[in-house]
């Protein structure tokens, strides 16, 4: 004698796909099984900036592709900060060869590469190497009862 009056989701149901729905939104992506991916070392961002130095320097399409080669795969880099891959785009967009080889070029190219080292840095702390821990002094006021 209940008319039905269309479908209507289980409240269980109901409360099952909410709780999905938090967990998915609320969990951090490393815990849903992401791979962690280490920031760029400082090497590698040397040879990136020595790369597109050198291209300002040289003016050739070797000296500029390898520059380019080096520094793409960093636009996608997923730990990098966004002011890091701004540097970087900046030298990409100009590391190209060039008729002649201005000044402003060359400014163009060297002044971010000169301050990748500077902005590109990890903001993780390297975890502490297992210190021995320090001997206790004497501690308080000596008032000529100590060792000579």
């Amino acid at each position: 004698m209940t008319a039905h009056r269309g479908w209507h989701p289980s409240a269980a149901a109901a409360l099952a796909s909410t709780a999905a729905l938090l967990v998915a939104v609320v969990q951090p992506e490393a815990s849903r099984g992401a791979p962690y991916v280490s920031f760029p070392s400082q090497d590698s961002l040397r040879q990136v900036q020595l790369a597109a130095l050198a291209c300002a320097r040289e003016n050739t399409s070797d000296s500029c592709n390898q520059a380019r080669k080096l520094g793409d795969p960093l636009m996608d880099h997923p730990r990098l900060p966004a002011n890091c891959k701004d540097l970087i785009w900046q030298m990409l967009a100009k590391a190209q060869p060039a008729p002649t080889n201005s000044f402003s070029r060359r400014q163009a190219i060297t002044d971010p590469a000169e301050r990748l080292l500077l902005v590109c840095r990890s903001t993780e702390k390297p975890e502490a190497a297992d210190t021995p821990a320090a001997k206790p002094a004497g501690g308080g006021i000596n008032l000529g009862g100590g060792q000579r």
